[in-house]
């Protein structure tokens, strides 16, 4: 399967969670070759000569700000593992990922109609969804990640506070969706929503916002306004 050249993106600005960067080839060829334990594992000697992306993950301790917290996982065939680096800002070229419209063409044909529903709720919103997970990856590189068990995985960039509208729409079309239906609100700085835990929590409640150097549990009040499409 080939995979279209998802564009360079030269917006200016600090790496948020969960954002697309290439990595400069001779930066990861000279970062693989500080990793003896992953010599022999399958894609990674010329994921970036290939042009494939890495995504920008929570950074860990012990992982210096001079630098940007970066990952990658391999397909199911190759054991589905979650490779973590770090490089530094000048070695990277964001990268415009695709949208779910976009990445469509790589579901399973039993996802088709609900992937239109979302694409529909989204545009009832003025929000265009982007995937994550398995499709996003099966869409930029071309290799195979979704199987018959996959979620379907998405980020809903939105600012706050989100309205509920959009919350119970996706849970309404999850009820009958062929696949788990997964993701985040993706806020304006990076910081991520699981859209179940903001949807079900209650008024006083609270919920785990997931930013790049910490984990924090924010009240849930604040980040939801009753809005329908």
């Amino acid at each position: 399967m080939t995979c279209p050249p998802w564009r360079d993106d030269s917006t200016s600005g600090a790496f948020t969670r969960q954002d697309l960067v290439r990595a400069d080839p001779g930066a990861w060829a000279s970062w693989l070759r500080t990793r003896d334990d992953l010599a022999d594992v399958p894609h990674l000697a010329g994921w970036a000569a290939a042009g494939h992306p890495l995504i920008v993950r929570r950074r860990v301790p012990g992982e210096g700000a001079d630098t940007v917290p970066l990952g990658l996982p391999l397909p199911p065939a190759d054991g589905k593992r979650r490779i973590g680096v770090a490089l530094p800002t000048e070695h990277l070229t964001r990268m415009a990922g695709p949208s779910l419209a976009e990445a469509a063409s790589h579901a399973p044909a039993a996802w088709q109609a609900v992937i239109a529903t979302l694409i529909g709720l989204g545009d009832s919103f003025g929000l265009k969804p982007r995937p994550f997970g398995g499709l996003l990856w099966e869409a930029v590189t071309g290799l195979t990640y979704l199987t018959a068990s996959s979620d379907l995985d998405l980020l809903w960039p939105c600012k706050d506070p989100v309205p509920t509208g959009l919350l119970d729409g996706l849970a309404s079309i999850a009820e009958t969706a062929p696949m788990r239906l997964d993701g985040e609100i993706l806020l304006p700085d990076g910081t991520g929503l699981h859209w179940r835990e903001l949807r079900d929590a209650p008024d006083g409640g609270t919920v785990l916002a997931k930013g790049l150097d910490a984990l924090a549990m924010w009240p849930v009040a604040p980040l939801r306004t009753r809005e329908t499409a």
